[in-house]
């Protein structure tokens, strides 16, 4: 980042922090107005790090009222190690107060709703092979989550979160179904790929054949794959079919993240998962530009810039747990 921009954005993370603490005191408003109308650079800055603190709050709307006074606490405690200290470093205690708010809003909540439901779960940057009680395999991707329930009749997993690789030991009599979302994935032996993501479900198949569809209804039509096929069902249930080479399935298990034609805001929620922090997306315009290429899972924040920068993006570190994406 460009010196000039990681002052105004330091400056801009301070303004927030102190704003929030002195609502009503016009001496500190007079002096913030001063501070953004003193350069286009102080304003866009600004304008960013309001963007970033909304989306850090409300991410999580249903339980905002829960984690805000945990913020609101931190943020006290941090306000009051500023004393005395050097402008500098209060800037980085203003970063890392936001940076608090997004990763309360978008790590901890979920992580311990995950813990109560799940028998079986991933943390950043880990993988992890599960062997099922019929001797099906699975294999979690970092930052995800399954629950298992086998009954005399069928087996049936749930992806409560994140992607996972299934080899199935084949039993007619008792099918083997995945739910991810409203998505079902039914087979009797085979190897595939599950991912759960912001806006829909993706399931790959490395070899044999599954059948994908709803789970709300049994009349619900049914995609059936074979051998380098996958599909992508969004919310609401409209499929689309994707190729896929075969050997290229699950390529994270690889350390490698395989992206073909997907939105590039596709392939930041799959490195999210490999990096020990947050990631925000701030260009709607900028997620929906499709890329191609592989890029190296073990250094997730290189392959972050290494994507944005070929499509016309930046990155930048507000925090040293705190990536964001926006447009150049």
């Amino acid at each position: 980042m460009d010196r000039a921009e990681d002052k105004a954005s330091l400056e801009a993370t301070r303004w927030l922090v102190e704003l929030q603490e002195a609502p009503g005191d016009e001496e500190v408003r007079r002096r913030f107005e001063a501070w953004r109308g003193a350069s286009p650079l102080n304003a866009a800055a600004w304008s960013e790090t309001q963007q970033l603190a909304t989306v850090a709050l409300s991410v999580t709307p249903a339980h905002a009222d829960v984690w805000k006074p945990v913020v609101a606490g931190r943020r006290h405690r941090i306000m009051a190690l500023r004393a005395g200290l050097p402008l500098g470093r209060s800037w980085r205690l203003g970063a890392a107060a936001l940076a608090l708010a997004a990763c309360v809003a978008f790590f901890v909540l979920p992580s311990i709703v995950q813990r109560l439901e799940a028998d079986h779960t991933t943390s950043t940057a880990e993988l992890r092979k599960v062997v099922l009680q019929d001797g099906s395999e699975v294999t979690l991707a970092p930052d995800s989550a399954i629950a298992i329930s086998y009954e005399p009749a069928r087996r049936q997993v749930r992806l409560l979160s994140g992607e996972a690789f299934f080899e199935v030991r084949p039993d007619t009599s008792r099918p083997f179904r995945v739910l991810a979302g409203d998505v079902e994935t039914a087979v009797v032996g085979t190897s595939f790929d599950v991912r759960l993501s912001a806006d829909g479900v993706v399931v790959s198949v490395e070899h044999g054949v599954v059948r994908v569809g709803l789970s709300s209804g049994s009349a619900a039509p049914q995609d059936e794959l074979r051998a380098g096929q996958a599909v992508r069902v969004v919310r609401g249930g409209e499929a689309a079919r994707l190729p896929v080479a075969p050997d290229m399935v699950a390529a994270w298990r690889d350390g490698q993240l395989v992206a073909q034609n997907v939105p590039l805001r596709d392939a930041v929620d799959q490195l999210r998962r490999y990096y020990g922090g947050t990631i925000l997306l701030t260009s709607d315009s900028l997620g929906d530009r499709r890329i191609t290429g592989a890029y190296n899972l073990a250094d997730p924040e290189d392959a972050l810039r290494a994507i944005a920068q070929a499509h016309g993006g930046r990155v930048r570190r507000i925090a040293p747990w705190l990536l964001v994406v926006s447009e150049s």
